[in-house]
């Protein structure tokens, strides 16, 4: 039998799609399918049918409102510091051309650490009278003892001080992906438009911005689903506390997973958690997609 083309690219991504089915597809299928049913693995308790009980559950209970709440508040902060920043470098290497090379490549730098360091690393800069951060702040007069501000222990600032080292490690890949697109852009019609006499603030507006509206709507998917999901980071600074004020989704169904034992209801959760970001994510590309400038 002649192998024709079309055969030969379904041979060599054969591979790719038996483990795509294995480890992404048949799990997103037991976690639908798990969310109605009520059962203890660990007991051997027999599997029972609820149909939407686990749902109503989760719906009703005023722990799974507040840590999605959080999740959207974390998610937005931390995306949104991302952006400027990123952008704001993204802007400054362009103008800089050959002379930010050393600069970008010390800039990318976090980019190589993994979360869990990240977070453990800013756990000791963080952490209320014993942490550097507060320590240079006592110094520099700003404070009048260590303990004034205490970073993981104080629920009011606490989602604001986890965030510090997402944005911190991440914001490194927004800029990359936006600089890469600025590179994109006609130097002759930003030239153009100078002679026109528009301003740099009129050209980052008209021009720079809507031809950068795929590679935004791509950068803030891939971040914004991310940050949503932030699981480790947290967890090794505050494990979800102080009073759960750090509590996000993600921490929310691992707790209900493996320390209450009810994976039925962690599975509701799972399963809406995933539909409310494709959801979003749908409605991102939707607003932000438009690659043709009109």
């Amino acid at each position: 039998m002649r192998l024709t083309d079309r055969r030969y690219a379904m041979l060599l991504m054969a591979p790719a799609a038996i483990f795509l089915l294995a480890f992404v597809a048949w799990p997103l299928v037991r976690l639908v399918v798990d969310s109605f049913y009520d059962f203890l693995p660990i007991a051997g308790s027999p599997r029972e049918f609820v149909g939407f009980r686990n749902y109503a559950k989760i719906f009703s209970s005023e722990l799974f409102r507040g840590a999605a709440l959080r999740t959207v508040g974390y998610t937005l902060m931390v995306i949104t510091f991302e952006f400027v920043l990123g952008f704001g470098a993204a802007l400054l290497f362009s103008i800089l051309g050959k002379r930010s090379s050393i600069f970008r490549t010390i800039f990318l730098y976090p980019l190589m650490i993994a979360p869990v360091v990240a977070g453990l690393l800013w756990r000791f800069l963080l952490i209320d009278n014993i942490g550097i951060v507060n320590h240079v702040l006592h110094w520099a007069g700003i404070l009048s003892t260590p303990g004034d501000i205490g970073w993981l222990s104080d629920p009011s600032i606490v989602l604001w001080a986890v965030a510090i080292p997402d944005i911190w490690l991440t914001t490194s890949f927004m800029t990359l992906v936006l600089f890469a697109g600025l590179q994109n852009i006609p130097g002759d019609l930003l030239e153009a438009a100078s002679l026109d006499g528009a301003g740099f603030f009129t050209m980052l507006w008209r021009i720079v911005v809507p031809l950068l509206r795929p590679v935004i709507a791509v950068a803030l998917m891939v971040r914004g689903i991310d940050a949503a999901k932030a699981f480790d980071i947290i967890l090794i600074q505050t494990g979800g506390g102080p009073q759960n004020a750090s509590q996000t989704l993600s921490l929310l169904v691992h707790q209900t997973m493996i320390r209450f034992g009810s994976p039925g209801e962690a599975s509701a959760m799972g399963t809406v958690y995933l539909l409310a970001m494709m959801l979003v994510a749908g409605i991102a590309m939707w607003f932000l997609w438009k690659p043709e400038v009109k």
